[in-house]
């Protein structure tokens, strides 16, 4: 059956290169409730000199403008019924563009896969590749399980959004790192990071934030708690080796070994700053279906070096090429 969804927002016509986004937003306070209505509004003010023939014009401005709102819609903005979400409550009450953009820049690297977007566009570069916008469609599938419409413009619109918060520069696909870290307090090799440890590992972490106690707490019963949340199975005598190590190593938790009484004694663990970040928890909330992070290392590099590779003598890395 053919996938018609997409992980990355529709956004034809919510284009900052069609639309003025702080105008737009008070067309939709002023038009709440009514999908027609806001529709109308739009159409009157963005596409009326839209062309075609004469039997056509109005029906191509009309869809113009459901576009639009479709995009405001999938952007997070407004909701079924036009009306503005708490997101878009908060962009309305903004006054000035650079701090609407960075709230908007912020939304989308957090909360609509913008991080891993913009990751994957470092990795293609990283490793020779063009970015067009069918290769980064396959790489988005093949790096971070992530999917839009063959010849869909979302990854554009999504470009031009975040070029306006100051992530992209240029006309092209390059990023400012120091962007995304201001935007949201981490940069992309943070997330690369988060997105290399096992689903066994995020699933922990998840699990702890979802305690809500800063205080540490026996590593096994964080252990049972996300797998009972997350379906996921834990070692029963390696946990510390198989998942908290890294952890502990990456910042994420502290880990201390109990050594009062008889018998082995869980660890104690606790969350760190670092990871009750404000937007840690989506991030790993939206990385449930993320390739094998095995693959992700050799995803970045030559194909050539892949090709080489696939006729080594040595069947695990064979096997991974």
């Amino acid at each position: 059956m053919t996938r018609v969804t997409s992980d990355l927002p529709f956004g034809s016509e919510f284009s900052p290169s069609q639309i003025d986004l702080l105008e737009l937003l008070a067309m939709a306070a002023a038009n709440t409730g009514g999908n027609a209505a806001l529709q109308a509004a739009i159409k009157t003010r963005y596409f009326s000199t839209h062309g075609g023939t004469a039997s056509t014009a109005e029906k191509n401005r009309k869809t113009l403008a459901m576009n639009c709102r479709l995009g405001m819609k999938a952007y997070g903005i407004i909701d079924e019924s036009a009306n503005l979400t708490p997101f878009g409550q908060t962009l309305a009450a903004l006054t000035d563009e650079p701090t609407l953009y960075d709230h908007l820049g912020r939304h989308i690297l957090v909360s609509l896969n913008g991080l891993p977007f913009v990751r994957t566009i470092q990795e293609m570069v990283g490793a020779g590749e063009r970015v067009t916008l069918d290769s980064l469609r396959q790489a988005l599938m093949d790096r971070a399980a992530l999917h839009f419409p063959r010849g869909g413009k979302h990854p554009s619109m999504m470009r031009l959004w975040l070029a306006k918060a100051g992530v992209f520069v240029g006309a092209g696909w390059q990023v400012d790192e120091l962007r995304v870290r201001t935007l949201i307090g981490m940069d992309s090799g943070d997330y690369a990071q988060l997105a290399r440890f096992t689903p066994e590992q995020r699933a922990f972490l998840l699990a702890l934030c979802n305690t809500g106690s800063p205080d540490p707490q026996p590593a096994n019963e964080v252990a049972k708690l996300a797998s009972a949340t997350y379906g996921v199975r834990f070692p029963d005598k390696s946990l510390p080796k198989s998942v908290l190590n890294d952890l502990v190593v990456a910042g994420y938790i502290t880990a201390t070994k109990t050594t009062a009484g008889r018998g082995a004694k869980p660890f104690l663990v606790a969350p760190t700053a670092k990871l009750t970040a404000e937007v840690v928890q989506p991030l790993l909330d939206r990385m449930g279906d993320q390739v094998d992070p095995k693959l992700l290392d050799i995803l970045n590099r030559p194909l050539a070096e892949i090709i080489e590779e696939v006729g080594s003598k040595d069947r695990y890395i064979a096997g991974l090429a």
